[in-house]
């Protein structure tokens, strides 16, 4: 693996680049906003084809600069450094891969018409949020008694950091976040980065069930049929983004397939690894082969 400092208009960013060869490399868009890259470090297993893997932490986040500037948290913006990374590291031809949030800009780049994406791998994410928390809202009324009500106390007093209020939360997450029973170590460090964030609570809001930023009214679906490269999009079953979601972006892009993950959530790739791994490979390997 290299590590690099990409010195970008604003501010530096944190990039790794993992493997070697001949194969079109993956650059992948991780999800929060403001999760970092650490929860993404199992890709580098696609470089076993020769292929390059490409992390990095966008900024406002993980190793990244942490400008205090709420203007630059846009996706527009972001769409832009999406560019810039590939610029800064010579990506002329790129699989891109976006998780969560990181789907989300990976398609406001791909309206913007960039050349040499080879394929898109869309993985638990969604083309619009309203349509996301109509999803969230339902899970959230399968949560348990308990767990409802303190939901419910907690957005009546505005008081999130109570046990009951942080224990429902937690529920949530062992349900619809990662289902394995224990968590590994990358989750920490992924809520870590999070935590506190005001990237993430500017764009998406105080947690997870709370879409109340400024990607609230995000939407994407009537834009979906512009993207016309080769996609995959991988669903949990029981993913905090619906697999709903999923289906409207397999069905919205004219290229495109989806990979349903029975007894997954929202991390299928560290959930149930043997099998997105699997299905992951086969698609890069066959947009690649395409003319």
């Amino acid at each position: 693996m290299e590590t690099h400092t990409l010195p970008l208009p604003d501010g530096n960013i944190y990039a790794e680049v993992h493997g070697s060869g001949d194969a079109v490399p993956l650059l992948a868009l991780h999800g929060g906003p403001a999760a970092g890259c650490e929860y993404l470090s199992s890709l580098a297993r696609l470089t076993d084809g020769g292929r390059q893997v490409i992390l990095y932490d966008q900024l406002g986040c993980g190793r990244s600069d942490k400008p205090d500037d709420p203007s630059l948290w846009t996706p527009a913006r972001f769409a832009t450094e999406v560019q810039q990374v590939r610029d800064a590291l010579g990506l002329d031809r790129v699989h891109l891969f976006g998780q969560s949030w990181g789907g989300m800009l990976a398609i406001d780049y791909m309206l913007g018409r960039p050349s040499g994406v080879v394929s898109l791998v869309f993985d638990d994410t969604t083309a619009s949020i309203p349509q996301a928390a109509e999803g969230l809202l339902r899970l959230r009324s399968e949560l348990p008694p308990e767990s409802r009500a303190a939901l419910d106390e907690g957005d009546r007093t505005g008081r999130r950091d109570t046990p009951a209020y942080q224990g429902a939360l937690i529920t949530f997450y062992q349900r619809h976040v990662c289902r394995l029973e224990s968590w590994p170590q990358e989750m920490f460090q992924m809520a870590e980065n999070m935590d506190g964030s005001p990237v993430y609570s500017h764009m998406w809001g105080p947690d997870e069930l709370s879409p109340s930023g400024s990607l609230a009214s995000w939407d994407r679906r009537d834009r979906l049929p512009e993207i016309t490269a080769p996609a995959l999009v991988l669903a949990g079953e029981y993913g905090e983004l619906v697999p709903e979601c999923s289906r409207t972006l397999d069905a919205g892009m004219p290229d495109s397939q989806l990979v349903l993950l029975p007894e997954c959530s929202h991390l299928p790739h560290l959930e149930d690894p043997e099998r997105w791994f699997s299905a992951v490979a086969k698609f890069l390997d066959e947009a690649e082969s395409r003319p």
